[in-house]
């Protein structure tokens, strides 16, 4: 232990050692704003700085400081605002505390960190940035009107960001101005995403319907659209099933409808030829009680096990089913707003497959289901679009 010397401090920033540091514990009697203050050393377009986080009870908010700038804040700020202050630097961990007379001392030990990753603390470029003003997130909550995320929402943040990286991928499969369904909605914040992204950043002229069984989250949802002037969003009432449209529809999203309405969301973008099917299905049951196969007993004989293996045979069987008409697939893990268990996503791209191919897909298909002893809901909804012999 010594007595604090702030010139320490210079030497560790100076020599490019620093790898963390963190300044705490707020004085009493001073007017307290934010509670913590993270620093690490950040590389960007090539220059090396100080990414400071002031951390407050609702958000945090991020500054980018030169050595010298970051030098003076941390000079005002320790001892006079925080009592306390933790370093990471390559050569030794440094503990700093201030007693009630602003006396400061040091404990030095042994480093717990050894090396300077500048790399791993860049910024992630979300395809809706942090600190560019949003209006469907500020209006929902998420961001403030600065453009900064409520600590609170940053994993909505995050995951509303995660979805329109899937969203990216499609874009060479839609045309300029696609018609988009979205079938269970629900409060839409990923319907909304999707319109933000496809109009005010990718510039394209979009019709996205939002579909729900809920009449005052329909209700909420168009007045939202109507108040950020959304054109060309709008939602409805009503059962997948039940929905008709006529008109061309370009891509399908159903994200977490209920058993078999995922079946029926695929069936419905399939007989509009939609270039594109997102759909997360959840709530696998029907095929709970039919799955039967001898070799794979042990498998049917504990109910949460046969529970999470009638959900890998129900996707399997969708997506299956979508290759036998001509969709190439993808299931890629998919991970919810409300941090429920992980999903499965399961996308399909409208393709030229020759009738070869869909016959060999179909029989792949046939025999899984045969395997299984199943007579799944994807099989009716399909059933006039699967290949057949004399085709």
């Amino acid at each position: 232990m010594s007595v604090y010397n702030y010139h320490e401090i210079e030497a560790i920033i100076a020599s490019g050692e620093l790898i963390h540091a963190i300044l705490s514990n707020v004085k009493k009697g001073v007017e307290k704003t934010f509670l913590k203050v993270d620093i690490k050393p950040v590389e960007i377009k090539g220059e090396v700085l100080f990414q400071v986080s002031y951390q407050y009870e609702q958000k945090i908010i991020h500054e980018n400081m030169r050595e010298l700038e970051l030098l003076k804040k941390i000079e005002n700020l320790l001892g006079a605002y925080f009592k306390q202050a933790q370093i990471f630097s390559v050569g030794a961990d440094y503990q700093i505390l201030f007693n009630k007379k602003g006396m400061g001392t040091t404990i030095k030990k042994p480093p717990t960190r050894f090396s300077v990753n500048i790399s791993h603390n860049r910024q992630k470029n979300y395809l809706i940035p942090e600190g560019v003003p949003c209006d469907f997130m500020q209006y929902l909550g998420v961001m403030d009107d600065q453009g900064k995320v409520i600590k609170k929402r940053y994993d909505k943040f995050r995951q509303l960001n995660k979805y329109l990286e899937f969203v990216e991928d499609a874009l060479s499969y839609l045309p300029e101005e696609p018609t988009i369904i979205d079938f269970g909605c629900g409060k839409a914040y990923l319907t909304f995403a999707l319109y933000y992204y496809l109009v005010k950043i990718k510039q394209m002229k979009v019709k996205i319907i939002g579909l729900d069984l809920k009449e005052d989250v329909i209700e909420y949802c168009n007045s939202v659209a109507s108040k950020l002037n959304y054109e060309g969003l709008s939602f409805q009432k009503g059962d997948i099933k039940d929905f008709s449209f006529a008109g061309q529809v370009d891509m399908v999203v159903s994200l977490h409808a209920c058993d078999t309405a995922t079946d029926e969301a695929i069936g419905k973008a399939v007989g509009w030829g939609a270039k594109v099917i997102y759909a997360v299905p959840c709530c696998q049951h029907e095929l709970f009680n039919q799955l039967n196969n001898d070799t794979m007993m042990p498998l049917l004989k504990h109910g949460i096990v046969k529970d999470k293996l009638t959900t890998i045979v129900t996707d399997t069987l969708r997506a299956c089913a979508l290759e036998s008409v001509g969709y190439n697939v993808q299931m890629v893990e998919f991970i919810d707003l409300e941090h429920t268990p992980k999903n499965i996503l399961i996308r399909g791209f409208l393709s030229q497959k020759s009738i070869e191919q869909k016959r060999e897909d179909y029989k792949v298909y046939e025999d899984f289901k045969l395997t299984w002893h199943v007579n799944p809901r994807i099989d009716g909804v399909l059933k006039t679009y699967f290949p057949h012999k004399h085709e």
